[in-house]
């Protein structure tokens, strides 16, 4: 048993409700905290004095300057396994060239699946390794990771397999989506790749247990609405959970995840306000990814009005190395919350509880992050540039040096 603090304020979530807006008035921030950390049990926070005077003679963790404590945060849509980049896609993007023209030229997803699928297991492990680490220093301990830049059966496991061992080798939790249907393979020969991946990846991807999620990109390049329901339905039925890529360019694929019974509906920058209405009056989690926004120069998803209407907002990063390759999460989310007027507590439980919900997760109540402030309201205020100090997971302090 230990006892960390004292903190300037705690800030309490897990209070808030899973859906609709939130007005900061609703935060419980205690002042002068602590936390007691206990094996095997749910830490308890309450002022730091009076913890203190409960548990004489406790081990002390010593905060001895202004933290702000907060859960750790949950990245639910990254595809941070990937090799090379995409700077000659983003230097034709800055050009005046759309997303969809460059994927006609050639560039695009399939600029990185050749990449992806000349890397060694071991280097894509790494680097989504070292990825996984930025992150957990930026406060960010779970951390959703996608296939889909292999497209074929040897890499699709590849990559798969190299999310498990990379799992193994960074304090923070990943969790895999088998995204295999993120657009038709160009060499696949076949009479219909979806119905291969239903067949042949996904058995051996549950025979394996690489993962239990399944994602789809439904889209003018990708697959249609039409093609994606019966095939998310085989895999729901398979066992996996589900998760679309919707409404980013064009309407139809958030319907068709709320209709399936899919966890989340990820982009939703197209969405309508019938789109909106659906969402809201479902359990599918509407996560917005601000950083494609920035990546590609187009309007954020309406997360304002998804909130307004009753809809459980996430925010993600969507950090890939076509559309989204910063990755900052916080800055992503402070930046958007200023054009779409989302308040503080809208922001933290995007990047908190909600977020877990998207995933069919409860995060370990451990993870937590201190920020060098007095104020909670900093950390927005600085729009990403202020950095956690200390980050724990699980209860365990991490050295920043060595991940």
């Amino acid at each position: 048993m230990k006892l960390i603090g004292p903190f300037s304020q705690i800030l309490l979530l897990q209070e808030l409700p899973l859906k609709g807006a939130l007005k900061d008035e609703q935060l419980t921030v205690i002042e002068a905290g602590g936390i007691l950390l206990e094996d095997g049990k749910q830490p308890v926070a309450g002022t730091y004095t009076t913890l203190q005077a409960k548990h004489p003679g406790i081990a002390l963790e010593w905060i001895d300057e202004p933290m702000v404590l907060l859960p750790g945060f949950v990245d639910c849509h990254t595809h941070i396994c990937h090799a090379g980049t995409r700077s000659r896609d983003y230097a034709m993007r800055i050009a005046g060239k759309s997303y969809l023209d460059i994927a006609r030229a050639g560039g695009g997803i399939w600029d990185s699946v050749m990449r992806t699928r000349e890397a060694e297991e071991t280097a894509l492990a790494a680097l989504t390794v070292a990825r996984a680490n930025r992150h957990l220093r930026n406060g960010v301990t779970t951390i959703e990771v996608k296939s889909g830049y292999g497209l074929n059966m040897d890499a699709e496991l590849k990559m798969l397999r190299a999310i498990r061992h990379a799992s193994l080798h960074t304090p923070a939790s990943l969790i895999p989506t088998c995204l295999a249907a993120h657009m038709q393979p160009k060499d696949f020969t076949g009479h219909s790749y979806l119905q291969w991946i239903l067949n042949e990846l996904l058995p051996l991807v549950r025979e394996e247990q690489l993962g239990n999620r399944v994602d789809i990109f439904i889209e003018e390049t990708a697959f249609s609405a039409a093609a994606a329901k019966p095939f998310l339905l085989a895999a729901k039925a398979a066992g996996f959970q589900l998760t679309v890529h919707a409404d980013q360019f064009s309407s139809g694929g958030s319907a068709v995840a709320v209709e399936t019974g899919a966890l989340s509906a990820d982009h939703l920058e197209a969405s309508t306000p019938e789109d909106i209405r659906r969402l809201a009056k479902s359990d599918t989690v509407a996560v917005v990814l601000p950083g494609a926004s920035l990546g590609l120069g187009m309007p954020y998803a309406p997360a304002r009005r998804l909130l307004d209407a009753g809809a459980c907002v996430a925010i993600a990063s969507d950090w890939n190395p076509g559309s989204a390759p910063m990755g900052e999460l916080l800055m992503q989310a402070a930046v958007m919350s200023a054009a779409e007027k989302l308040s503080t507590a809208e922001v933290f439980a995007g990047l908190t509880f909600r977020a877990a919900k998207a995933l069919g997760i409860t995060p370990d109540p451990a993870d937590m992050q201190a920020y060098p402030c007095g104020d909670y309201r900093d950390i927005l205020y600085y729009q990403g540039s202020m950095k956690p100090a200390m980050v724990w997971k699980a209860g365990h302090l991490i050295d920043m040096n060595e991940c």
